[in-house]
């Protein structure tokens, strides 16, 4: 049975598990999360003079990397269609002295014109869009002809033993480690393990973005496959 992505599902979920988001995020990952951004920005490299959209930002982590990265020089917009987690992203601001711009919006009909940034990324986010194509599309309209949209998302890894160990982890340990620090209505640490394994990776996200009108589409593999890191130019 193919996985609940519904707006209201996850919309509803996230809005639950937003207050220890980012606590479960680097104790569930033992804090490779923050590697896989860093690795993600250095990547991309980022100019001072067009600005940055992070979609399905969650509270915030990538789209305050580029802000660093850029030394504020450049407007960074995260956007995610969940207020509970951007009103945690909006208090990250504050704390870290910060200035991420915070936008309500559903990745699916994004509103922003055309051709208008430099980057476009979604970190961790893509595979909780209930129609992957359509966001990608959307990403690739609002990106800037020769600007790069990029997918930072959970892999299958493909080598043994760590695929053996991974799927293991992921369908029997993280779900009750998850459930138990963050309790929520939804299951959505038992969502987690279910929306990776459905979600295209590799080659198969590689052509859907191609298909969404990308063009040099190379993908990069992060801690054995655990996470890959696509990157595409409009």
């Amino acid at each position: 049975m193919a996985v609940d992505k519904s707006n209201q599902r996850v919309r509803k979920m996230f809005g639950e598990i937003a207050p220890n988001y980012d606590r479960m995020n680097h104790l569930l990952s033992m804090n490779v999360d923050k590697y896989w951004r860093a690795k993600t920005v250095r990547k991309l490299k980022p100019n001072r003079t067009d600005p940055i959209l992070d979609v399905c930002t969650g509270t915030g982590d990538l789209a305050f990397a580029f802000e660093k990265k850029t030394a504020g020089e450049v407007p960074v917009i995260g956007s995610d269609f969940c207020y509970e987690m951007l009103a945690v992203g909006e208090q990250k601001n504050e704390r870290f002295q910060q200035d991420v711009t915070f936008v309500e919006a559903d990745a699916q009909n994004l509103p922003f014109p055309d051709d208008h940034f430099q980057i476009v990324s979604a970190a961790f986010g893509l595979r909780n869009v209930a129609d992957t194509d359509l966001g990608l599309r959307e990403m690739t309209r609002v990106c800037k002809p020769g600007g790069q949209v990029a997918i930072l998302e959970f892999s299958v890894p493909r080598t043994q033993p760590i695929k053996g160990m991974y799927g293991w982890y992921f369908k029997n340990v993280l779900p009750r480690i998850g459930q138990a620090l963050a309790r929520n209505d939804s299951s959505a640490y038992d969502y987690l393990p279910d929306s990776v394994g459905e979600f295209p990776c590799y080659e198969a996200l590689a052509e859907k973005m191609k298909g969404a009108g990308m063009s040099h589409v190379d993908f990069y593999p992060l801690t054995f496959g655990i996470a890959t890191l696509y990157v595409g130019v409009k």
